[in-house]
């Protein structure tokens, strides 16, 4: 208040009016001193902070299209929410000019982002605001400005593989997500540690990584499968991508498992529901979902975290899309 009253040309308790809505301030002083406020990046108080502790309101933001991953998240973050009495709002990332400040104007205590992408820029608005991120499931790598929950991919990958080799596959490729996505590359980490480990050879075109997308899986299983020696397994980057090889497969008259085994990653509720149920790399979405709530609401209660990055353990589940090499 001192810094605004002094840019003003104010005293601190006519700062403290505008502040606090009083009416006997002069339009233009009033005027003047918000103006002020605003290019300090003050955040007008909408409710006592022992009200906001009785009742925290989380904003989790999503990016990109929702999606079965999306959903199971959200019911983790929500059965820890209703455990812990905080109350969760969803939007989808949209990353304006005052949209940290306009968090915290709403009532937002912290954020969590599932799968976004913030630049510095981004995380300097919000520590202006004063307002914690929790990411998960984050694209890039642990930052230590940020705080983020993820899974054991690399292990996911190599349990992936590995199972693949025990069925007696060495012709396996691999369709991924983002080549820079981190959670992509550990994945695909895992796949070459097993692989290299085995013996067995990795062509240069069995290695594809795209988005994690059913047509990104379609497509790049589909150049696979067209190879002069294709795979005889695929290892995908998730269950969607899992999808759109066993789409590929099927257009080109090959049986799951008979022909091609098939291993997927994340264990959603359309990986149960397939036709054959899925093989996949079970993710503890829920369970990453809940600790990214109770990890906002640490941070927003002022607690230390002991680590800004946690990761939870990965586990394979074997179904009916994998059988041994023919």
């Amino acid at each position: 208040m001192a810094t605004i009253a002094r840019a003003a040309g104010v005293s601190v308790a006519t700062v403290s009016k505008v502040v606090n809505g009083r009416s006997d301030v002069a339009p233009q002083t009033r005027a003047r001193v918000r103006e002020l406020l605003l290019q300090h990046d003050y955040i007008a108080p909408v409710f006592r902070h022992s009200e906001a502790a009785a009742s925290p309101t989380i904003e989790v933001q999503f990016a990109g299209d929702l999606k079965s991953y999306s959903a199971e998240a959200l019911e983790g973050i929500m059965d820890a929410a209703d455990d812990l009495g905080a109350s969760v709002v969803t939007s989808k990332a949209s990353l304006t000019t005052n949209w940290a400040r306009d968090l915290v104007a709403a009532g937002r205590r912290a954020l969590i982002a599932v799968t976004s992408v913030y630049t510095a820029a981004h995380l300097d608005a919000l520590d202006r605001a004063g307002l914690p991120l929790v990411v998960l499931d984050p694209l890039h790598l642990p930052h230590s400005r940020v705080n983020s929950v993820g899974a054991t991919n690399f292990a996911g990958g190599l349990a992936a593989t590995q199972h693949l080799l025990s069925l007696g596959h060495r012709r396996v490729g691999y369709v991924g997500g983002p080549a820079m996505a981190v959670c992509n590359q550990a994945r695909m980490h895992g796949y070459r540690a097993a692989m290299e480990a085995a013996g067995a050879p990795v062509p240069t075109d069995y290695i594809r990584p795209g988005e994690f997308k059913y047509q990104a899986g379609l497509r790049s299983a589909g150049a696979l499968l067209d190879l002069d020696e294709p795979p005889t397994a695929i290892f995908a980057g998730n269950d969607e991508i899992a999808f759109g090889v066993i789409e590929a497969a099927r257009t080109r008259g090959l049986r799951i498992p008979e022909d091609l085994s098939v291993v997927g990653f994340d264990d959603t509720l359309l990986a149960r529901m397939a036709s054959p149920p899925l093989t996949t790399v079970r993710q503890p979405i829920r369970e990453m979902g809940s600790v990214a709530l109770r990890t906002a609401l640490r941070l927003a209660n002022g607690e230390k975290i002991e680590s800004h990055h946690i990761e939870l353990a990965t586990e394979l589940v074997t179904r009916a899309s994998t059988a041994p090499c023919r």
